[in-house]
């Protein structure tokens, strides 16, 4: 899990910086801590719902765009990540990444 979160801390900070914004700045404008915002973009804190949604806005990006870090990773990467994934999955969690993962690609 803490791979997940150093990727989507660094799509944010990768986010923020083509933004030319700086921590202090997007921390100012989100009306946050900017230690927990470099928290964040380190993967040390577990953000709510509430708060990415917050940063999102703040990014002027839609909430997928924090998401998308294909880019971040080698493929062989992506492919390791997704195989501990289904390793770790139950039953359900399997059918509902199933869903997901054809709802993507359609």
């Amino acid at each position: 899990m803490a791979e997940i979160k150093e990727l989507i801390g660094a799509r944010i900070k990768s986010i923020r910086d083509a933004k030319g914004m700086t921590q202090e700045r997007l921390a100012e404008v989100m009306d946050i801590n900017s230690k927990y915002l470099s928290n964040i973009e380190r993967g040390k804190e577990n953000p709510t719902l509430d708060m990415l949604i917050k940063l999102a806005n703040a990014l002027e990006v839609e909430m997928w765009e924090m998401f998308d870090f294909g880019h971040e990773v080698s493929l062989k990467e992506l492919r390791e990540t997704m195989s501990r994934f289904l390793k770790e999955l139950d039953d359900e969690k399997l059918r509902m990444a199933v869903k997901l993962l054809r709802a993507v690609v359609r």
